[in-house]
Formats: structure tokens, C-alpha cells, sequence
């Protein structure tokens, strides 16, 4: 016969590339088809030419078209046509039209195709031939009754397979007669829809089977060859989802007894070409039982490929050409078929494992295959940017997997499953590796019901795929960029990266850490008091940034430079670089866990005690708290890594206190039970807050058990003079080391603390140069050169003070959006009492407001609500509702006097109606009578400690919900102490993590302004583990408001699509409230809308909450100013709002 010139594959994608392949290397020219909906399929573009078909069909009634296919078959002169699996594959019409085209179809006769095709038939050939068939049924007909009687005389349960297909289309278990009729005639309708062809039978269901196969070749010339046996048991509902050859679990003896009985049946019908001969194996007899035959070459014939050497897709070619079984195999003779090792092939799917394994479908936005010794791929249409479509076969590639032995093979197909990364589909990878690795599977005990009957194999970690998501989230930024810097400065163009000192040892010194894990927080305070040098903190990590940077700074830039603290500072006190107002922002601005924050700190900084600031009842939250939750976040900090717990009360209630100092103490770390300092002791009228009070206090904190004695003067209030007296009583009257920690608001900072340093102040607080002064706290670098050469001579390498102060420097250019404004120092503190850190975030509030211009106004506002509610300490979260009750009366023009006066009606916010109730607990002296009983109302007041009668929270069921709320992720006891804090802001960001991905690793300039085209960075999202991220362009915005963004991710492109907010805003802009229309309720601020209270046609009353507003760390409430009805609602939870956007209207 003559050789094929050219060679037509009525097939698609996977089988027909591997076709083509094979064609090719005998230089044979190939011919491919596609339907409408394939026209991107690879294979299209792997043939030498490529025709559609199937005009006005279905896209997989295309490829079932005989006369299409005849038609392109003629038209481009193919003189054969291969049919690959599936589709015609198996049906004998379509062998008949190629035979009266004059076209060679490559595979069997249609005869035996008839003979062996049809698995009803082919049963009484294996009967005839003496092989063994399981118990079954002739072809079923219509008459449902006789089907029912022939079911009954096999018995039950039995598996519906369709006659003329396989892949498991078609097959249905039956367990019993009830579901006979609904599964017979399910089947039917698949296979009709699969192979043209509905016909089946019942056949008996071996309960512990095993699926074995042998693959035949027969030649023209009347031999039949067998090439051993493949094991294909593990399957889904039917289907195969792994491969192997030879079978590891057969004796020679039972593989040559298996291979002999395949050979006889297709010897006994002359058999031509590639087939496939499947038994099913009872497991507990050893016997073999004659399941079918498919006349045509498998999906798994890669293994045999590999462990025989013998190409089967080339042999059926020149078999088809007249050529021997030895001139097609290169083999002499079947004795010659040898086994060479193993093999396993699994197949890479869009099936998603965790979704009933329905296929995923949509564009391959990256894929990276894997290679390497023993590896072979066979893939369909698996590229980058590639479409997969819900019409066609979910299979992406077969990976095969080749070595000596069955471990080596599957450790090798392990390996190389990981290697993949397909993103943009879900796929079947993890899934497959579970099943490898577990133990039925690895001692060959696995039945065919394996998958069916092991839900174990679905536990497993979906990918994390973090380089997608971090993509993403810089093409967010780089189109819309981030809301946190929107019309605030940029930092310079010509602002370097900063870079972090070098260190001057190896190994750091010893340090306070070392001595706190050797002996204890005793054995630290009592070596506190024995020193004669002044200690110090470095609170650059948390107040430097807090006070100066709206607490915005990021990890990434804290931990480069902890190395350079361990290393050329180990002389420090501490680091205070947790807690306060950090906790929340880092989830709620920028997108990182605190917990990993103080990991990666207490990592890098071995020798030197962190420090955390401790809200103690109200935790780092603005509420109190369950003691059993301020209890649990303590030890957990304790855990994680924090060493120094200064805990403070917002009112100096000790009372209060007790809860997290004892859990300090219970966690073996330092407690520095603190005391707020706020007035001035040295005013006679301001005798509320004398020495006296001061003293008492530090001896209700001694005697609660704490190590140390902070004082904490969070505003800048203490003045030299002040410090030398309230110090030196501190001193005489408690004997416990005392902790000086101050602001440098008014400029005296330096000063107040050369005072305390005189008066025997044991540690004091500072900032390193670069972020000291204003608001933050005092020089650190002036404090060690003014004290330097004297008897309380820090210690301190001034030199790498000032290299590490000057990568700071650096930090901060980055941060220029959040700098607070202040340039000079600012003697105002001592009229209204502002902490640092509320001093510039109130500036902030009330500029959104529209009051920048009236800051005096707001600055004595806030100096009389002070005074109005009896002249409080003022720290967060006191500090808060003192701020938002001075912003109130400026914005509604409303003095001390009105607000006092019991006539006047006044919608109090909520911070104060929740305060004055007691919820914050109690300050000295009580509460002023006449504005308690104007903002309760009558209500009673709480005058107990509030964390008393809160129940407590179960930690068992709080993780129940917590693992619910987040689809199965495994929460850790960080996750939930964080949640119970603030249980909203850490849900945001678990749902934005999982949107962006660990963004804490980019550089601070693209968290915060994404990149410019042409830019490359690195990010480490994990040690070791870089992303190299370059930007090469921003395509245009889409009619539908999309842009493409192009980027190189370790130099392979990527594209991530991410739409335009600011065109899609422009078509529904939110109106703004007008000025002076008392129908109109306004944003106070930018920020987003966290709840409403109120619907359209309500009525309302003055003080009704209307809905809550979340920024600025906080939730603000906003109430009705007077009786009105609801006209219209501009806004729905989870709005994003700018300051004075239209919210609600009255009618």
C-alpha cells in the first residue's frame, strides 16, 4: 500500500496535537478541523492547514458531522483520516463513509468495530473466544417491564453503560429497582449526547474491583500483539483520573494470564490497528472478568508509550499503510515487547475538586508547565492568555511520569505536579496530589469506588497564587489609585529607596531581652533602679509614626531596619513598636496582619524587649472588652513576642486596669502599670490633679503587681518644673523604677525630660531623630549628646543613632501624604490638652469638615468640652469623645453654656452618650451631675467596672463562626484575638487578602501609588521567595471601563484586567448636600458608610441615629438634628463617601 501523504484528524485539541506530532516526524502533512467556538484551540495552529466546519451545528455537533468531515477531507486531499478518541472515534458509519470516499480511516474494520465496538456485542465475542464476562443483559429495549425482569435475573446492583462510548459517559450505578427506570433512561440521554448513539446495557457491579486494561495492536497481515497491561482504577464516577503501567499490584503470572485473554478476543475477530481490551479484577478472587473493547487508541496510551518504547499513535499509521507489527513497532516480535520501568500519567483538568468538580472555565491568565527527567506532556490548548470554553473537554495536559520503579514514578509525577502555576481556571492539581500521596494509594489497596469512597483526598489548601493577586492589587493602584493618598503630596521624584545601616556585628550583644527570658520582669526592674545610666525607649515603630504619620507606617519598612536596633543599639531599653492605634490600622489602611508584624520584629531584634502600648480593659480597641478576651489578647501578645506591656486606663481607673496587668504578670513578662498625666501640679487651681492624686495612684498600681511605673504624659503637658517635683515624690513615696514617656508638642520635650532625668527617672521615651519632635516624642539623639559625659550617660553610639535615624529619613519622604502639617511647635497643647497622636488626627477630621479655617475655634471647643465633663484624663479612647464633642459644637455654633443648659435640646454623639453611661469607666471624682443627667436622659448610669458585666466570650464558637465566615480557612489564635477586637475590620481585611494577596511585601511607593511603566521591583513573599515585577504598560480604558494592565512577572508577561472607578463613577457622581438646606444631611468626612438605621418614609426624631460613617479609625454616628420624615436615601452600607456628599434627605 501506498505511504499517506497527508493526514486529516477528525478530532480536537490534546489528541489531535499528539497526532500531529506523530504524523509529523514521518513527514507526513496533517489537516485539522475546528468548529466556530474552537477557532483558537492549539491544534488548529499545529496542522498544516485547518478548515471549519459545522456551519449552523452545535460546537460539539461539528465534530460528530461525518459528511463535514468527508467534505474537508476531499477538499484538502487527505488520502487518510485519524480519528483520535471520543467523537466518531468508535463508530462504524464513519468508517464506511471514509471507505466509499476512497479515504483510509486509521483504526479498526467497521466490522469490528460492529463486532468489538459495541460492548453488547463484544461480550459474546469474549464468550466465544473462552474469556470470562461479567454477568449481563443484552441490549436494553424500550419495553421498561422486560428491562426490569432482565435487571432482576442479573441482580442488583448493576452499572447502565452505553454501548457505543466510554470515558464513563453514558454508565450509571444501579443499586436497586427503584431508580431503574430514572438511571436508564439519564444514561440514555448522555450517551446520545456524547456518541450519536443511546443504546446500552445492565451488566453486574463488582463491589472491590480493580480496572485493568490491555493495549493490542493487530496488523493486516493477521497478527495480534499484545503490549501489556495498564492499571486504570483510580477513577471518578467512572472516568480515569490516574494511569499506570505496567499494573504494580499483578504477579507476572496473573499480567501474562490478563494480556493472553485480551490478545485471544481480538485474535478471535482478526483485530487491525490500536485497541484496548478492559477487565475488571475482583479483589478478593484475583479473577479477571471481560468488561469491553475500544477499538481505538486511549487517552492513557502514553504509558504503555513509555514503558514499551513503542510509539502507538505511529505504529496505527503504518499499520494502516501495509506495514507488519514489526516494521510498525521496530519490535521483532512479541517476545521483544519488554517492560522498561514504570509509569503513571494524571491529567491536568479545569475541574474544580472543591466544587463538585465541575469544570472551570475562562482565560489562562498564566501557565507554567513543568519538565525535567522522566517527564512527558501531551497539551491541548494550555498557553498564557488561552481560552477555555465551557463546550469541550476540561483536560489542559497529561503529564506522564516515567521511572525504574513505582515510588520513583510517583515521587517524579509529584514533583512535577507542583511545578505547575495555572492561574486564571481553577484545576485538579492538589487533588491529584493528595491522591498520590495517600496511603491506599501508595500500598496498591485502592478499588475503583477509591476517590468515591475517600473524602480525605478534598482536604486540601486551595493555591495561594499571591503573585496574582499582588498584580492585581499594584493595577488597582496604578489605574485608580489608593484612596488613602487621594489629593494629598506625593513624595519627591527623586526620593531613593531607603536603605537600612550595616551592621557592626554579627552576632548582637546581649541585651534587655536576654535578661528578661534569663530571670524574669523582677530581675529587670531591679536592675532598672540599679542603674545609674538614663535607659531609653525608641518609639519610632509606633508613637513616632502614630503622632507624625497618622500611624500610617508599613512593616516592610520597620523590619529592614530591626536588624541594624539588635545589632548597633543593643543598649536600648526597648523598642515600642506595637499596640495603640497601629493594631487597627495595619488591617484597616494597610492591608497587613499586626500579629506578623510583631513576629517579624521579635524575629529580627533577639536581644532588645519590645514594647507595646495596652488600652488595658478597652485592649487595643475603643470599647471595653470581656475580661476572658483582654486576658486571651494579652497572653497571645505575650506569645507572639511583645516583652514590655505599658498599660494604661483612658480615665487613670485602676480598677480597670487589673484584668491585663494580672494577665501580664501571669504571662511572666514586664508590667508597666501606667499612669496619664494630664493639668498641671504645679497650678493651684487645677488641684484635681495634684501630687497627691498622682501618688495614690502609683500606689494602687504597685499594689496591683506592676513592675514598673510608667508615667505618661501623652500630650507634652509636663513641664520641666513639674517633672522635677511630681518625679522626685514618685520616687521617694513608691520604689518602683519609673517610665517617663512625653510629646514634643509645645517644644519643650528635651527639656521636661533633662528635668526628669535630674529628679532620678529611671527610662524616658524618644524618638529617633528623623521622626521626633512635634507631636511626636523628643529627640533622641539630643537626649544622648546632652546627657553625654555626664553620670547618666545613656551608652548610646550616637554615630549609629544617626545612621539609622537617616534611613529613616528616607522612610519618611515616602509617607508625604500623611504628614500632619504641623511645622513648628505649637504652645496651644496647654489650652486644650491634645495627645500627640489626636492632635493632628483631629486637624485632619476637622479640615474634612470644612473647619480647617476655624481651628482655634475647635481647639477651645475641645478645651471646654474638657472641662464640661469635669476635667478628664484624655487619652484614647477619653480622648476621642472629648474631640468629637468639640467638633459638634463648632460645626453647630454651640457653646459650653448651650450645651450645659438644660433648656437647650442637644443631639449628643455617640462616644459621649456611651461614655457618660460608663462604658469607659470612671473618672476621679465622678461625672459633673448636670451634664450626666442631660446626655442619659433619666438613664441610670453603669459605676462598676464595665468588663464586669459583659459576658464572656466562648473562644470555641468564636473560631466556629470566625472558620464559617471565611469558607473553611484555618484560623489561628492571633485571627481570632484579632477579630474579637474588631470583628468588622478584621473581616475587610481577610476579604481584601484574599482579593490582593501578602501586598505587605511591595515597596511602600507602590503599596501606595502603584508603579510607572518601565518601573521593576522585588517583593518577598517569603524568605527566599522574590517576585520580579516589572510595569511595560497601561493600556487604555475599554468601552466597558476596563483597562489592561502589562506586566513582566519573572519575565514571563502577564496581563491583569481592572476597571477604571473614575470613568465608571463619572455616569452616577454622588450629589452633595447644599449648604444651609436643612433637608439635606451631609458627609461630616470621607470615609464609608458603615450601617443605616433609618429608611425612606421614616419618621425621626432629634437624636435618632440616622446611620454610621467609618474613618479616621473610627465609627462616627450621625443623628438627627430635629423631627423630620425620611424623603430619600443616597447611600446603602458599604457606600464609599466623600466629605459633604448628599447622605440623606428630609422631607
Amino acid at each position: 500500500m501506498p505511504e499517506f501523504r497527508k493526514i486529516l484528524v477528525a478530532n480536537r485539541g490534546e489528541i489531535a496535537i499528539r497526532v500531529m506530532r506523530a504524523a509529523n516526524e514521518m513527514g507526513k502533512k496533517t489537516v485539522a478541523i475546528f468548529a466556530e467556538e474552537d477557532k483558537l484551540s492549539l491544534h488548529r495552529f499545529k496542522a498544516d492547514e485547518a478548515y471549519r466546519i459545522g456551519e449552523g451545528l452545535s460546537p460539539v455537533g461539528a465534530y460528530l458531522s461525518i459528511p463535514e468531515i468527508i467534505r474537508v477531507a476531499k477538499m484538502a486531499g487527505a488520502d487518510a483520516i485519524h480519528p483520535g478518541y471520543g467523537l466518531l472515534s468508535e463508530n462504524p458509519d464513519f468508517v464506511e463513509a471514509c471507505d466509499q470516499a476512497g479515504i483510509t480511516f486509521i483504526g479498526p474494520r467497521a466490522e469490528t468495530m460492529r463486532a468489538l465496538g459495541d460492548k453488547a456485542s463484544a461480550r459474546r465475542v469474549a464468550i466465544e473466544a473462552g474469556v470470562p464476562v461479567i454477568p449481563a443483559t443484552e441490549v436494553l429495549g424500550e419495553d421498561m417491564a422486560l428491562i426490569k425482569k432482565q435487571a432482576a435475573e442479573v441482580g442488583y446492583p448493576l452499572m447502565l453503560k452505553a454501548s457505543w462510548g466510554g470515558g464513563g459517559r453514558g454508565m450509571r450505578p444501579i443499586l436497586s429497582e427503584d431508580e431503574l427506570e430514572l438511571k436508564v433512561r439519564e444514561g440514555r440521554r448522555e450517551a446520545e449526547a456524547a456518541f450519536g448513539n443511546g443504546e446500552g446495557y445492565l451488566e453486574k457491579m463488582i463491589l472491590r474491583a480493580r480496572h485493568v486494561e490491555v493495549q493490542i495492536l493487530g496488523d493486516k497481515q493477521g497478527n495480534v500483539w499484545h503490549l501489556w497491561e495498564r492499571d486504570c482504577t483510580v477513577q471518578r464516577r467512572n472516568q480515569k483520573v490516574v494511569e499506570r503501567a505496567p499494573a504494580p499490584y499483578l504477579t507476572q503470572a496473573q499480567r501474562e494470564e490478563v494480556c493472553e485473554m485480551a490478545r485471544r478476543i481480538t485474535a478471535h475477530v482478526e483485530y487491525e490497528c490500536a485497541g484496548t481490551v478492559e477487565f475488571l479484577m475482583d479483589m478478593d478472587d484475583g479473577k479477571f472478568y471481560f468488561i469491553e473493547v475500544n477499538p481505538r487508541v486511549q487517552v492513557e496510551h502514553t504509558v504503555t508509550e513509555e514503558v514499551t518504547g513503542i510509539d502507538i499513535v505511529q505504529a496505527q499509521i503504518l499499520i494502516e499503510e501495509g506495514k507488519s507489527l514489526a516494521e510498525a513497532t521496530g519490535v521483532p516480535s512479541q517476545a521483544d515487547v519488554k517492560l522498561n520501568g514504570h509509569a503513571l500519567q494524571c491529567r491536568v483538568t479545569t475541574e474544580d475538586p472543591l466544587n463538585n468538580f465541575i469544570p472551570d472555565y475562562g482565560r489562562l491568565t498564566a501557565y507554567r508547565s513543568a519538565t525535567g527527567n522522566g517527564i512527558r506532556l501531551d497539551g491541548g490548548t494550555a498557553y498564557a492568555g488561552g481560552v477555555i470554553t465551557r463546550y469541550y473537554d476540561s483536560l489542559l495536559v497529561k503529564v506522564t511520569a516515567h521511572a525504574q520503579t513505582p515510588e520513583k514514578a510517583i515521587a517524579r509525577m509529584d514533583r512535577a505536579l507542583r511545578e505547575f502555576r495555572i492561574r486564571g481556571v481553577a484545576t485538579n492539581i492538589e487533588f491529584v496530589i493528595n491522591l498520590l500521596k495517600h496511603p491506599t494509594f501508595l500500598n496498591d489497596t485502592y478499588t475503583t469506588k477509591f476517590i468515591d469512597t475517600t473524602p480525605g483526598l478534598f482536604a486540601f489548601k486551595k493555591r495561594r497564587d499571591r503573585a496574582t493577586k499582588i498584580l492585581t492589587y499594584i493595577a488597582d493602584i496604578t489605574v485608580n489609585g489608593h484612596p488613602e493618598t487621594a489629593g494629598r503630596p506625593k513624595p519627591p521624584a527623586e526620593a531613593k529607596m531607603p536603605k537600612p545601616p550595616k551592621l557592626l556585628t554579627e552576632t548582637p550583644a546581649t541585651g534587655t531581652r536576654n535578661l528578661l527570658e534569663q530571670k524574669g520582669p523582677q530581675a529587670v526592674a531591679d536592675w532598672m533602679k540599679a542603674q545609674k545610666k538614663l535607659l531609653v525607649t525608641d518609639t519610632t515603630m509606633r508613637d513616632g509614626h502614630q503622632s507624625l504619620l497618622a500611624t500610617r507606617m508599613r512593616s516592610i519598612d520597620m523590619v529592614r531596619v530591626a536588624p541594624a536596633y539588635a545589632a548597633n543599639l543593643p543598649q536600648l531599653f526597648s523598642v515600642e513598636c506595637w499596640g495603640g492605634a497601629t493594631f487597627d490600622v495595619a488591617y484597616r489602611f494597610l492591608q497587613e496582619c499586626p500579629w506578623q508584624r510583631l513576629r517579624d520584629l521579635r524575629a529580627a531584634m533577639p536581644n532588645v524587649m519590645t514594647q507595646m502600648l495596652l488600652r488595658a480593659s478597652n485592649g487595643v480597641g475603643y470599647t471595653n472588652y470581656p475580661d476572658n478576651v483582654v486576658r486571651s489578647f494579652v497572653l497571645q501578645a505575650a506569645e507572639t513576642g511583645v516583652d514590655v506591656f505599658r498599660v494604661f486606663d483612658s480615665l487613670n481607673w485602676v480598677e480597670n486596669m487589673r484584668i491585663a496587668m494580672d494577665a501580664v504578670i501571669e504571662a511572666n513578662k514586664l508590667c508597666e502599670g501606667t499612669i496619664c498625666y494630664t493639668g498641671d501640679v504645679l497650678d493651684p487651681n487645677r488641684a484635681k490633679y495634684d501630687i497627691k492624686y498622682y501618688v495614690d495612684r502609683a500606689k494602687e498600681l504597685k499594689s496591683a503587681g506592676a513592675h514598673v511605673l510608667g508615667l505618661k504624659d501623652m500630650a507634652g503637658l509636663m513641664k520641666p518644673a513639674a517633672a522635677r517635683v511630681l518625679i522626685k515624690a514618685l520616687k521617694q513615696e513608691i520604689g518602683l523604677p519609673i517610665h517617663f514617656h512625653t510629646h514634643d508638642t509645645a517644644g519643650g520635650g528635651v527639656a521636661t525630660i533633662m528635668a526628669a532625668c535630674d529628679a532620678g527617672v529611671d527610662a524616658v521615651d524618644s524618638a529617633m531623630d528623623a521622626f521626633s519632635g512635634g507631636t511626636s516624642q523628643p529627640c533622641l539623639g539630643a537626649i544622648v549628646e546632652a546627657l553625654r559625659h555626664t553620670e547618666r550617660d545613656t551608652g548610646l553610639d550616637i554615630s549609629a543613632i544617626r545612621s539609622i535615624s537617616n534611613y529613616w529619613e528616607h522612610v519618611r519622604t515616602q509617607y508625604a501624604a500623611f504628614e500632619s502639617g504641623l511645622p513648628a511647635p505649637a504652645s496651644e497643647v496647654y489650652l486644650h490638652e491634645m495627645p500627640g497622636g489626636q492632635f493632628t488626627n483631629l486637624k485632619a477630621q476637622a479640615r474634612s469638615l470644612g473647619l480647617e479655617e476655624r481651628w482655634p475655634e475647635v481647639a477651645q471647643a475641645y478645651a471646654d468640652a474638657n472641662q464640661m465633663f469635669g476635667d478628664i484624663v484624655k487619652v484614647t479612647p477619653s480622648s476621642k469623645v472629648v474631640g468629637d464633642m468639640a467638633l459638634m459644637m463648632v460645626a453647630q455654633g454651640l457653646t459650653r453654656a448651650q450645651v450645659e443648659d438644660p433648656d437647650t435640646e442637644v443631639a449628643f454623639p455617640e462616644s459621649v452618650v456611651d461614655m457618660l453611661r460608663g462604658n469607659l469607666g470612671q473618672p476621679h471624682g465622678g461625672w459633673p451631675e448636670g451634664i450626666l443627667k442631660k446626655v442619659l436622659k433619666g438613664e441610670a448610669p453603669l459605676t462598676e467596672r464595665p468588663g464586669k458585666t459583659l459576658p464572656p466570650v466562648d473562644f470555641a464558637a468564636t473560631r466556629a463562626y470566625l472558620e464559617k465566615e471565611l469558607t473553611g480557612y484555618k484560623v489561628d489564635n492571633e485571627d481570632v484575638n484579632g477579630y474579637l477586637m474588631y470583628p468588622k475590620v478584621f473581616l475587610d481585611y481577610m476579604g481584601r487578602h484574599r482579593l490582593y494577596g501578602p501586598v505587605r511585601a511591595l515597596p511602600t511607593k507602590t503599596f501606595f501609588y502603584g508603579m510607572e511603566p518601565g518601573e521593576e521591583i522585588t517583593a518577598e513573599i517569603d524568605p527566599g521567595k522574590n517576585l520580579e515585577i516589572r510595569l511595560q504598560a497601561v493600556g487604555e480604558t475599554t468601552e466597558d471601563g476596563d483597562v489592561r494592565v502589562f506586566f513582566e512577572l519573572n519575565g514571563q508577561p502577564r496581563v491583569v484586567r481592572i476597571a477604571n472607578r473614575a470613568v465608571k463613577a463619572k455616569t452616577a457622581a454622588r450629589p452633595k448636600a447644599q449648604d444651609g438646606n436643612p433637608a439635606h444631611v451631609g458627609a461630616p468626612m470621607p470615609g464609608s458608610i458603615a450601617s443605616v438605621a433609618v429608611t425612606v418614609g421614616q419618621k425621626v426624631r432629634a437624636g435618632d441615629q440616622l446611620l454610621t460613617i467609618e474613618a479616621m479609625k473610627m465609627e462616627t454616628g450621625l443623628h438627627a438634628d430635629r423631627e423630620a420624615v425620611v424623603k430619600a436615601l443616597h447611600v446603602h452600607a458599604g457606600s464609599q463617601i466623600d466629605a459633604k456628599d448628599l447622605l440623606i434627605e428630609f422631607e
